[in-house]
């Protein structure tokens, strides 16, 4: 029989109909309600997650679920406060987990994570002029531990780009932005500003386990992945002779990447470049969590103009995906301001 995906069931199977299928544990907790002890497991595949809740009396048999194990489970999904719920209704653990075919399960990212990390050095190629700039860039990305890590790394744990390849995916989407930042405001330092987008997230590769149960390491807790990204890229930057003022410079645009204390920074942005990279940042994480609503949402149809995602803690909201401007009306309003444009001839060459 083959597995049911995460995705299917969100959008193609009716709510409240059984359903059979297996799926890694991404965590679980055993709490006591009123009727007795329940467990609230989040199941994952590669498709997405799905929360789920064993009630008693089945709850009062399970001793442990453990994060990062499969588990094959009947039962039917709800609706609970408008978010999708499914509740199991009788579970076993897979005994033979070898035969499983793993890409069902881990999220790898849309293209190819070596592809991504070509892309990234033919840009530092492209961009980076500066002789120890370039070398550090290269260094650090041919360092064999970094490197393969790198193509298996996820961004985060659950926040945004959450999967095999989500790093070099992010990594190179703030870069993209900051270098358009730059040709906007050509008075920022572009080449320093553009290394700290490409390593400003590095510690991560320390911070998360990765793999199937991407989780907080003990270093990770400790620390954290901006102080962990400053430990890391310190032996490249004294190998590679940065000039001392732009090293110091870098090292501040990694540590208040976030903007501000409450949301993890040890340094507020204290340069241009550190205004750019925060926002840029936070763009970049902002649309991944929209595009990942999005993608759980239904279609809509043809009358519908306005839908919602479902609740999302982190951000405390849902997120409204709106009609879009019909394209070929643009296309039509673009031709006949060009047309006018045409029409006006030397004079709209004055005024430009």
């Amino acid at each position: 029989m083959p597995r049911i995906c995460i995705k299917d069931i969100q959008k193609d199977i009716p709510v409240g109909e059984s359903l059979c299928s297996v799926f890694l544990i991404g965590s679980a907790q055993k709490s006591e309600g009123r009727n007795g002890p329940f467990w609230a497991v989040k199941l994952r595949d590669a498709t997405g997650t799905l929360d789920a809740k064993i009630w008693a009396p089945l709850s009062q048999n399970i001793e442990e679920l453990k994060m990062g194990d499969f588990i094959e489970v009947k039962g039917r999904t709800s609706r609970f406060r408008e978010n999708l719920q499914f509740t199991i209704e009788a579970c076993r653990m897979v005994e033979n987990p070898e035969e499983l075919n793993l890409s069902d399960f881990i999220r790898t990212s849309a293209v190819e994570p070596a592809e991504i990390l070509a892309q990234i050095e033919a840009k530092i190629n492209e961009e980076i002029t500066y002789t120890p700039w370039k070398d550090f860039c290269k260094s650090v990305l041919k360092d064999q531990r970094i490197r393969q890590k790198l193509l298996l790394a996820p961004a985060a744990k659950s926040v945004h780009h959450a999967y095999a390849g989500g790093l070099l995916e992010h990594m190179f989407s703030v870069a993209a932005l900051c270098l358009k930042l730059s040709d906007h405001y050509p008075e920022l330092d572009r080449q320093t500003l553009f290394v700290a987008a490409l390593f400003h997230d590095i510690g991560k590769l320390d911070e998360l386990s990765g793999g199937l149960v991407n989780d907080y390491t003990d270093e990770g807790k400790m620390l954290g992945h901006i102080i962990q990204g400053i430990l890391m890229l310190k032996p490249f930057l004294e190998k590679a002779k940065v000039d001392s003022a732009l090293a110091l410079h870098l090292e501040h645009l990694i540590l208040s990447h976030h903007g501000e204390p409450e949301f993890g920074a040890p340094r507020v942005p204290l340069s241009p470049e550190a205004f750019c990279l925060h926002y840029a940042d936070n763009m970049d994480a902002k649309m991944a969590q929209c595009r990942e609503a999005f993608s759980q949402m239904q279609e809509n149809d043809e009358e519908a103009e306005i839908s919602w995602s479902a609740w999302i803690n982190l951000l405390g909201r849902s997120l409204c995906k709106m009609p879009q401007t019909p394209k070929a009306k643009e296309k039509e309003q673009n031709k006949a301001k060009k047309n006018s444009q045409d029409s006006q001839g030397s004079l709209m060459g004055f005024f430009r």
